[in-house]
């Protein structure tokens, strides 16, 4: 599977390199994948003491994290009003919260690292795509209001008063963040590895046999003998097990030259819309402007930048549409890959009947990075035998 066309802001960037496995070893745990979910968990299992390898059929970082634009958000591409019609309160409301205390964990971890991952705590403007829309988002803010989420309703004026363009209605939060996944990736095996972490890379595993008491992993020069695997393939896993309430389709993104003066940008704050597919942007620490969104279904020819140009003018035209006192823009890098989600808003977290000893991160949908964070949380207890309630919510199987 091609997952990446263009080229993006991190993918020349070299992460800290890491040998081949070339030898017998073991492990509590082999985590499979080296991108931002398999950095995670690796560096919270080796944090609480239990000793991990990692394997990474390519380089660390350069699969789909390289095109990641580093938003993170605690409202989902689902509101928490569908949620709630889908599964209830309690499991609605409860998963709106974990998003928010993955929120907190990020930051948490981010300040807590060797690498400065530019981490910072960003307000978004959540906003009414149509007039139509309007509606829809007092709703979603009286359902957030009613459950204890610290939102604010802007209407019109208040969002004229903040910024250059004026919408219908928008939810205003301030509990969000923007980072470089990159520098994050960096910072997570860097510091994972000083924790205990052997990582391997350019060691693509050929063959796992399930035994008795946990799994052997086969590579082309080494074997792996673990008590417990956890796949963090990303995209790639629908290749080989393919999961029915899955769709793969394709995003785009832009990141700008530097742009002078941002003072009309309230706040630097994350912008994103109630239509579907949504165009969301944020800025940069160096002052660019990252734009992404406009999914649509993956082109037949598998490649994902079939429509990359197209995607990227009009992805520009957005940011000028409602920033027209900055001018014109131009794009330093456009980018496209393959992107994922699932029928029901939730990503794929936990055990598979056909894979014994095995927990998968399948983080599908607009808040990966989000769902990479409460997935290592998770499984990091139940590695230890200790399966927390909620990975229920996120089986496999459902």
């Amino acid at each position: 599977m091609k997952l990446i066309g263009g080229y993006t802001p991190w993918s020349g960037l070299d992460i800290q390199s890491f040998s081949r496995l070339e030898s017998e070893l073991s492990c509590d745990v082999l985590v499979i994948g080296g991108g931002i979910s398999g950095a995670l968990v690796s560096y919270v299992l080796s944090h609480h003491g239990s000793e991990t390898i990692l394997l990474e059929k390519g380089h660390i970082g350069k699969g789909s994290t390289s095109a990641n634009t580093g938003t993170i958000h605690f409202m989902n591409d689902m509101a928490l009003t569908e949620l709630i019609q889908k599964f209830g309160e309690h499991k609605g409301t409860g998963f709106y919260r974990m998003c928010g205390e993955a929120v907190e964990r990020l930051s948490q971890v981010a300040a807590n690292l060797s690498v400065d991952i530019e981490f910072r705590r960003r307000s978004s403007l959540y906003y009414a795509s149509t007039e139509a829309d309007a509606g829809k988002i007092r709703n979603e803010y009286d359902k957030l209001i009613r459950h204890g989420f610290q939102v604010e309703y802007w209407n019109r004026n208040t969002i004229k008063s903040h910024f250059p363009f004026s919408k219908s209605a928008a939810i205003y939060t301030r509990r969000d963040a923007e980072l470089n996944p990159y520098k994050m990736v960096q910072g997570l095996m860097m510091d994972a590895t000083r924790q205990g972490l052997r990582a391997f890379e350019n060691s693509r595993v050929q063959n796992v046999e399930y035994k008795v008491n946990g799994v052997t992993a086969k590579t082309k020069y080494g074997t792996i003998h673990a008590k417990t695997v956890i796949w963090t393939v990303g995209y790639e896993a629908q290749d080989w097990k393919p999961d029915p309430i899955v769709s793969l389709d394709c995003t785009y993104a832009v990141m700008t030259d530097p742009i002078v003066d941002l003072s009309s940008w309230h706040e630097r704050a994350l912008i994103w819309e109630t239509n579907r597919p949504y165009v969301y942007m944020r800025t940069t620490k160096d002052n660019r402007i990252i734009a992404g969104g406009m999914d649509e279904p993956l082109h037949e020819s598998g490649y994902p930048e079939t429509n990359l140009s197209v995607r990227s003018e009009q992805l520009l035209e957005k940011i000028q549409t409602l920033f027209p006192d900055l001018g014109t823009i131009s794009a330093a890098y456009c980018w496209s890959g393959v992107f994922a989600s699932t029928e029901d808003g939730l990503p794929l977290i936990g055990r598979h009947p056909h894979y014994p000893h095995s927990y998968f991160i399948e983080g599908y949908g607009g808040n990966g990075t989000i769902y990479s964070m409460l997935a290592a949380d998770l499984l990091t207890k139940a590695a230890a035998g200790e399966e927390p309630a909620e990975l229920s919510w996120f089986s496999l199987t459902r």
